[in-house]
């Protein structure tokens, strides 16, 4: 199965109705991020085939020409936010690499295998979690609930304390599931983020499980 034959079982659901509804009218009227082109592009750059790990989000940047519909990710040319900095720094920390002149676009991770899903795949301009509504939650459940069914070596990387809530709904037995503090600077700084070896524990699980590394760094 690829994400669109998911998809076309979803859009059967009442939620996923009313959520087509819901995101008719905030982009019609309202300014809202992703662009609605973009808002999918973590399953279009990540196909089932190539999905090795999954790093989750809780919604886009709210900010303009930030978000691009991969999590913790920025277009070419922003300047990154604090959480992706932290990231960054820790694979410094871990690969010994200068990260300083890379930029915020994530999409060479994703088309590595990196499923980079934020629970929420749209915001209103300056109103973070404005978007935090059921159906959403229904929708993320189906797509976390259809990968629990794979039978692959996965890893997920959960940063964060409603990344960690959502272990609950992965019991698949060839998972590896890393958990640590969010990297934004409030957590990061409080310890549990910096030297959680997150990165490369990923690539020693996916190297055991006959499958390519993550090049984690450009």
């Amino acid at each position: 199965m690829n994400w669109n034959e998911l998809f076309e079982k979803i859009k059967l659901q009442e939620y996923a109705k009313t959520l087509k509804l819901f995101l008719d009218e905030e982009y019609k009227n309202k300014i809202i991020y992703p662009p609605r082109k973009e808002m999918f592009n973590a399953f279009k750059y990540c196909p089932i085939d190539k999905l090795k790990v999954v790093i989750i989000g809780q919604d886009p940047y709210h900010e303009p020409h930030q978000a691009m519909g991969l999590c913790f990710a920025v277009n070419h040319g922003v300047a990154l936010p604090p959480s992706l900095k932290n990231i960054y720094k820790e694979i410094e920390n871990e690969y010994h690499v200068d990260m300083s002149k890379q930029d915020g676009d994530l999409t060479y991770l994703a088309k590595q295998g990196v499923l980079l899903l934020n629970s929420i795949l749209s915001v209103e301009k300056g109103k973070p979690l404005s978007h935090n509504i059921k159906e959403y939650e229904l929708f993320f459940k189906d797509i976390l609930s259809f990968i629990n069914t794979l039978n692959k070596p996965i890893v997920f990387l959960l940063w964060g304390g409603y990344a960690k809530s959502l272990s609950k709904y992965l019991t698949n037995p060839n998972f590896l599931i890393l958990k640590a503090n969010h990297p934004s600077p409030l957590s990061a700084n409080r310890g549990g983020w910096f030297n959680n070896n997150h990165f490369k524990l990923c690539n020693e699980y996916l190297i055991k499980n006959n499958l390519t590394p993550i090049k984690w760094y450009k």
